[in-house]
């Protein structure tokens, strides 16, 4: 008896020290990757200056979900606060006391929104820059316009760390902690795709959806965070889970109206159709008209 008990003390300490070098080990990696500097030089981008063109930047501001993060007035928000996950804040935007855009040039709007670096090289934390990064440049221009608009509001956000879990994810590439290491920097300027209601600028305008419904917008649980309903839904034309018993008009009373074609209320703090009923008529049909074409799956595969 004596024996085992040595042996299992033993092996508990072997755990533990295990443990400890695997924990090390992410701490490590996560580090480095963290850390990394990256040489970006994008091109530049035109920026306009009407005042339709400012608007314009403000409607995409909100479509693209911005305000999210970064708050509807650009001064920034406390996105994530978890002891495991870490504390990731929105920065504030605005030229006012707190925000960090004051020294910001031109090309420095352009490294952080498409490529999710900061001017001094280093990777921004849970900046959507893979979803961003599809942008023409007429867009990005116009979001750029609104965002140099912008009034200053005085606000200073938390401060962001990373913790164990978020760490852990970041090695294990399953959420895109950091977006900088997912995007092909020397990739060329996306091209402008012709504004209509076709399939081709619905699947453009569709980049905005994959954070939360997946590369093959069939919903479920997105990986890292808790399983808690209501889960991103499957927008794929799968029948039985998907949109597949659907019409155009029950798909824009969702986004306009956010009610369900049986009823039910959809909720916005999950799915913000809030901020999506602003996008024009040609753009949700060509989302719709997009949405219909690709291949119908069952829910939950991402």
């Amino acid at each position: 008896m004596k024996k085992l008990l040595k042996w299992m003390r033993f092996g508990l300490a072997g755990l533990v020290g295990l443990l400890i070098v695997a924990v090390a080990g992410v701490y490590l990696l996560s580090s480095m990757q963290l850390n990394k500097s990256y040489t970006v030089e994008p091109e530049p981008v035109a920026i306009p200056t009407a005042a339709a063109a400012i608007a314009e930047g403000q409607r995409q501001y909100t479509t693209h979900g911005c305000g999210d993060c970064h708050s509807p007035d650009g001064a920034g928000a406390l996105v994530i606060d978890d002891p495991l996950f870490g504390r990731i804040s929105g920065s504030n935007l605005t030229p006012g006391a707190g925000g960090i855009v004051q020294s910001y040039s031109d090309l420095d709007w352009v490294r952080a929104i498409r490529h999710g670096v900061a001017p001094d090289g280093r990777p921004l934390l849970v900046m959507p820059s893979h979803e961003y990064n599809p942008l023409n440049d007429d867009d990005l221009g116009a979001i750029m316009a609104y965002l140099k608009s912008m009034s200053p509001v005085d606000h200073q956000p938390p401060a962001n760390a990373v913790g164990l879990l978020g760490r852990i994810l970041l090695v294990t590439g399953l959420v895109p902690v950091l977006p900088a290491g997912r995007i092909n920097h020397a990739a060329p300027r996306p091209t402008a795709v012709a504004r209509g209601a076709t399939v081709e600028y619905g699947y453009y305008l569709s980049q905005s959806c994959i954070g939360c419904h997946g590369e093959g917008l069939s919903g479920g649980a997105i990986p890292g965070l808790p399983p808690e309903p209501p889960l991103p839904r499957n927008l794929t034309p799968d029948a039985a889970t998907g949109l597949g018993n659907w019409s155009q008009e029950d798909f824009l009373v969702a986004i306009r109206e956010g009610q369900r074609p049986d009823g039910t209320a959809i909720d916005p703090k999950a799915m913000p159709w809030p901020s999506f009923k602003l996008m024009t008529d040609d753009e949700l049909q060509a989302l719709w008209l997009y949405l219909q074409s690709v291949p119908a799956q069952p829910f939950g595969n991402r």
